[in-house]
C-alpha cells in the first residue's frame, strides 16, 4: 500500500469515526423542560407512557438515578437531597396498577429507554412511598438485576394488608373498598378468592432479592393505621434478615402513615451511595 493510499484511508477514518461515536451517545432528555426544586425537569412521552426525569446539576460519573414508584413530589425531601448529591431522579406513571404484572410491562420498557437512549446507569435505586412499594418490590423480584436498592417508606407489602384490611377483613389496617376493586381489575383476580391465593405479594416473594442481596432500607411509622408495619414493613424486616438479606430500618415511634420520610434524610442519601459504591 502507497503513502498515498495510506493518507487516504486514515483521511477516511478520521472523518468517520467521530459519526459513529456520535451515534452512540445518550440522547438529550426531550418535552417540556421546567423547574423543580431549583432542578431541570423534563416531562415527555415513551411510547404512550407520561415519564418525567429530573436532571442534577453535576451527575455522578456513570449517570445513577432513583426511581420513585408512586406520587411524584410527595414528601420528596429524600429526592431532592439525592438530585443535589448527583442522582437523577424518574418516575413513569402507571397509576392504579398497584404493581401488578400490568405495571411492570410498562417499567420495562421505561427502564429500557433510561439506560439505552438515555445513559443512565444500569441499575436505578427504587424509592417506594406507601403503595408504591408494590412497584418497586415487585419490580426488585422480576428484575434483580435491574436493582440497585430498594428505599421503602411506609410502603405497602401485602395487598391483603391494603387496600384489604379492615373492611376485607384481612388485616388491621383501615383499607379501602374502592381500591380493592381497582386492584382486582389490576390483577385479573375474577374474586377475592383468587386475591387470597396469590403467593407474589412482596412480603411472600423476597428469595430472588435475597438471593441477589439487594440492600433495603425501611422507614416506618409504628403507630401506621392505613398500612400496619406488623403486616409490612416489620414483616419483610424479620424476613429478610432471616434469609440474611442486606436490610436496615429506621422506626418513627408513635408515628402513623403520614407524614411520609424523615426530618434528617442523610441514611437514605447515605443508603444508595453505599449500594452504588459497597466499597466505601
Amino acid at each position: 500500500m502507497t503513502t498515498r493510499t495510506l493518507l487516504l484511508v486514515a483521511t477516511v477514518l478520521s472523518t468517520a469515526l467521530p459519526a459513529v461515536a456520535h451515534a452512540d451517545e445518550p440522547k438529550p432528555f426531550p418535552g417540556k423542560s421546567s423547574k423543580w426544586q431549583g432542578f431541570t425537569r423534563h416531562d415527555f412521552k415513551v411510547g404512550d407512557l407520561d415519564a418525567t426525569v429530573v436532571v442534577p446539576e453535576k451527575a455522578l460519573a456513570g449517570k445513577p438515578w432513583v426511581w420513585r414508584g408512586e406520587f411524584f413530589g410527595a414528601f420528596a425531601d429524600a429526592d431532592v437531597a439525592l438530585v443535589k448529591a448527583g442522582w437523577h431522579l424518574a418516575y413513569v406513571r402507571v397509576p392504579d396498577l398497584f404493581g401488578s404484572p400490568k405495571a411492570i410491562k410498562p417499567w420495562e420498557a421505561f427502564h429500557e429507554a433510561m439506560v439505552k437512549e438515555y445513559g443512565l446507569h444500569p441499575k436505578p435505586g427504587l424509592i417506594g412511598l406507601s403503595r408504591g412499594g408494590l412497584y418497586c418490590m415487585n419490580w426488585a423480584a422480576t428484575h434483580p438485576e435491574r436493582t440497585l436498592a430498594v428505599y421503602l417508606d411506609n410502603a405497602v407489602c401485602d395487598f391483603k394488608s391494603w387496600p384489604g384490611g379492615m373492611p376485607k377483613k384481612l388485616g388491621t389496617g383501615k383499607g379501602s373498598e374502592g381500591e380493592w376493586k381497582k386492584l382486582l381489575a389490576a390483577y385479573d383476580f375474577k374474586t377475592d378468592a383468587d386475591a387470597l391465593a396469590y403467593k407474589l405479594n412482596p412480603v411472600d416473594n423476597l428469595a430472588p432479592l435475597a438471593k441477589a442481596k439487594i440492600p433495603l432500607l425501611l422507614v416506618y411509622g409504628d403507630k401506621d393505621t392505613v398500612v400496619p408495619h406488623a403486616e409490612n414493613s416489620e414483616l419483610v424486616y424479620d424476613r429478610y434478615k432471616a434469609m440474611s438479606g442486606p436490610v436496615e430500618r429506621v422506626v418513627k415511634p408513635g408515628q402513623d402513615h403520614h407524614p411520609h420520610g424523615l426530618k434528617d434524610v442523610a441514611p437514605v442519601v447515605k443508603f444508595f451511595t453505599d449500594a452504588l459504591d459497597p466499597k466505601k
